[in-house]
């Protein structure tokens, strides 16, 4: 079976930011971690408000709370095709999903020592 290709560059585009749109309120509704590192991302968001972060801070707490929430996602695809896949534990399959999991915590304590350098100075 053979998908149909949009012809036109712009509809394509259109629909394309159509499904990640969905994709990311599937991810911030059904996820739960995810729904924690939001509002997370919720209340730094306001800390840098209350405390006046200048616009370089922004930036990278921006592209932190991007990092976390993106890794998440990716996390997040990786569970759900593993257990699609294998729905009984297998070890491989948790090995895979350890690795996973492993990168969120990466990205988040990254953001969380991006965090302390930008707050720590402000107490």
């Amino acid at each position: 079976m053979e998908f149909e290709r949009d012809k036109t560059f712009l509809t394509g585009r259109f629909k394309s930011m159509g499904f990640a749109f969905k994709g990311a309120i599937k991810l911030i509704t059904t996820e739960h971690s995810v729904m924690v590192q939001s509002c997370l991302a919720v209340v730094m968001i306001i800390a840098g408000f209350y405390f006046e972060i200048s616009h370089e801070e922004w930036l990278i707490q921006t592209l932190a709370i991007g990092l976390v929430l993106g890794i998440e996602g990716l996390n997040t695809a990786v569970e759900k095709v593993a257990d699609f896949i294998h729905p009984e534990y297998h070890e491989r399959i948790g090995f895979i999903k350890d690795i996973a999991a492993g990168a969120v915590f990466f990205a988040a304590m990254t953001a969380i020592a991006i965090g302390c350098i930008i707050y720590i100075p402000k107490f």
